[in-house]
């Protein structure tokens, strides 16, 4: 085993030996309900897929970690990032292409319809957050394309209870600052969230090898600016309407150019991000429930060069949805249709700028004794290409009190962005609107254990996609590119996760082994891992708190050839707080606490050593 993962697998043996403690203690922290994972709400206990559940609590914890970070912490995802804050990041879940996860916000579908992935991570704060739902393995039988690898859902802050503010402001390393404050509540039927967040950092020079032809030694800073909001209004028992929205505008800093002289010039990319969705939700009896929802959502971003624009692309998506929770004797109905509208505009002259997709999607769960049951299928008829239906089948068994076991086979697929089809002619690169969606076949078994306050699992997969996009070089040497489906890959990987208690210990870890290969090359596939993992333990002493993580992966490639090796590398975080009086409390957090030198993209750096220090306002 590499030996910058050992510590993870020391950890897992005494996890599975200790005696469960305070076993009357509740345990509902483990067993959230979820909604991602078959888009009704359900005890994850009750689920058949992997899933995990990231809590305010956790995201307080993460402080001003990014939430590519908080991401990078759980069991399945790898990520890159170009460079300093606010730079463009990937996340590779099971192994799939950055592209292969779809991202929601509060349902709403979200990212750029050119580039076919999400392009904004960094302008999601996790002060705007309440909650993350991560879904591994394919779901495009219940979300449509994109869903190949998993799904990600961001829930922003909602009204619970009484009146409540709340509001934290703190500095750091690399000149950083942020400010979040916000109030929640809700009576008399109403509930209502307002919430408003700053940051900015001069940040570090984002290309850290002098020979990179964009190499600048300059900072490269971040600032950005959001706001988020929630109302409700239950008008009659079991009947709800209300909305949400999210807006976020961030600036960075990067470096660009081919030449000392051009990397020399101030290179600048505003992205911002909006996301609004309302929707009205009946109870028309004890067994059907009818929800409509419409949602829009814009990705917009612009790149100037000294100042003076040199692209800009915009993505709006406009989602109308009615969904039909019907339970039954024989267990419980999802009925749906939606449609989707995407138009892009900006500096590329597309031949096509917009699309329709309309689905028609049902679902079935039910139990019989110590068997549980599940079965999705959906059709998406796409105005560029036509059909595509996808489906999935789990079967999950209670061996006894504190074992349950589940296997399940789903298909999944991506439709080609504006750029692989309609991209203009440029310098001789051009898309290829003959192209077929990249398709996929998951097989996946898992076995879990339940007591207390511990959750052990342990999942193997299979994920095998065809028809792969790539960009190739339409002759030797001509520096001109067009895409073509000729790319296969098969996904191999097992995860090994717990998440609990011990004495009063709160722990997490987890251990993924993935074997990520192009099936004709035979090479792996670059950035991802063979190993990597990630390992937590903290504790509440009265009015103290802290917690120690830890990231670790072994090498991976830079490149599709494996010519160009990145290094593994381990990391340690630190974080502690003490609530000083009432419902104040100060904290800090220090990231790569051993100053690290690593790459997650060849020739960008990543961040050294850094702390954040604040004071927070937060009832409990």
């Amino acid at each position: 085993m590499n030996p910058r993962l050992k510590p993870l697998a020391a950890l897992l043996p005494f996890i599975f030996t200790a005696q469960a403690q305070a076993e009357t203690l509740q345990v509902a922290s483990l067993d959230p309900i979820m909604v991602t994972a078959t888009r009704q709400a359900t005890r994850t206990s009750e689920l058949l897929s992997d899933v995990s559940v990231i809590d305010r609590e956790e995201l307080e914890q993460a402080s001003q970690s990014t939430l590519i970070d908080i991401l990078a912490r759980q069991p399945g995802i790898e990520i890159s990032t170009n460079g300093s804050n606010g730079a463009n990041a990937s996340v590779y879940m099971r192994g799939t292409n950055s592209g292969h996860t779809l991202v929601l916000i509060d349902g709403m579908r979200t990212g750029s319809a050119t580039l076919g992935q999400m392009s904004s991570w960094s302008r999601l704060p996790a002060s705007q957050i309440e909650r993350i739902e991560i879904l591994r393995g394919p779901a495009s039988s219940l979300y449509g394309s994109d869903a190949i690898g998993g799904v990600i859902q961001i829930f922003t802050r909602q009204g619970h209870g009484p009146f409540q503010a709340h509001g934290e402001v703190g500095g750091g390393t690399y000149h950083s600052g942020a400010a979040s404050a916000g109030f929640s509540g809700s009576q008399n039927g109403w509930r209502y969230a307002l919430d408003a967040s700053t940051y900015r950092t001069e940040g570090f020079n984002s290309i850290k090898n002098p020979k990179n032809s964009a190499y600048n030694p300059d900072r490269d800073g971040f600032d950005n600016n959001s706001v988020s909001g929630s109302l409700g209004y239950a008008f009659a028992p079991g009947h709800e309407a209300g909305a949400s929205f999210l807006y976020s505008d961030g600036e960075n800093k990067y470096d660009g150019g081919f030449s000392k002289t051009t990397a020399a010039m101030d290179y600048r990319n505003q992205l911002a991000v909006s996301n609004f969705s309302t929707y009205l939700k009946d109870a028309f009896t004890s067994n059907w429930t009818s929800t409509l929802r419409i949602g829009h959502s814009t990705d917009d971003s612009m790149n100037t060069t000294d100042g003076v624009q040199s692209s800009l692309f915009r993505t709006d998506q406009d989602l109308y949805s009615w969904q039909n929770d019907i339970k039954t004797g024989v267990g419980k109905f999802l009925l749906a249709v939606e449609r989707l509208d995407q138009t892009v505009s900006g500096t590329g002259n597309y031949s096509v700028d917009s699309r329709s997709i309309n689905s028609v999607l049902a679902g079935w769960s039910g139990s019989y004794l110590a068997h549980r049951l599940q079965a999705n299928l959906r059709t998406d008829n796409n105005s560029q290409f036509g059909d595509k239906t996808t489906g999935s089948i789990a079967y999950g068994y209670r061996i006894d009190p504190n074992w349950r076991a589940n296997v399940s086979y789903g298909t999944a697929f991506k439709a080609p962005s504006f750029n692989d089809l309609y991209y203009p002619l440029t310098f001789g690169s051009y898309g290829n609107p003959n192209l077929l969606p990249e398709s996929s076949r998951n097989r996946e078994a898992a076995i879990h254990y339940e007591r207390g306050l511990h959750h052990v699992s342990l999942t193997w997969y299979l994920n095998q996609v065809d028809n792969l996009i790539s960009w190739n070089e339409t002759a030797p040497g001509s520096f001109a590119y067009t895409p073509v489906n000729v790319g296969k890959a098969r996904l191999e990987g097992t995860t090994l996760a717990y998440d609990g208690q011990i004495s009063n210990f709160n722990l997490q870890a987890s251990y993924n082994y993935l074997d990520p290969r192009d099936t004709d090359s035979g090479r792996q596939l670059a950035r991802r891992a063979t190993n990597f993992g990630a390992a937590s333990i903290g504790q509440q002493i009265g009015p103290w708190e802290w917690r120690a993580e830890m990231v670790a992966s072994d090498r991976r490639f830079d490149n599709a050839t494996n010519t160009r090796k990145l290094s593994g590398y381990a990391l340690t975080n630190l974080y502690g707080a003490y609530r000083f009086t009432g419902d104040w409390s100060v904290f800090a957090r220090v990231n790569n606490v051993f100053d690290r030198d690593y790459e997650l993209a060849a020739d960008f750096a990543t961040p050294g050593v850094n702390a954040f220090v604040g004071v927070r306002y937060s009832p409990k």
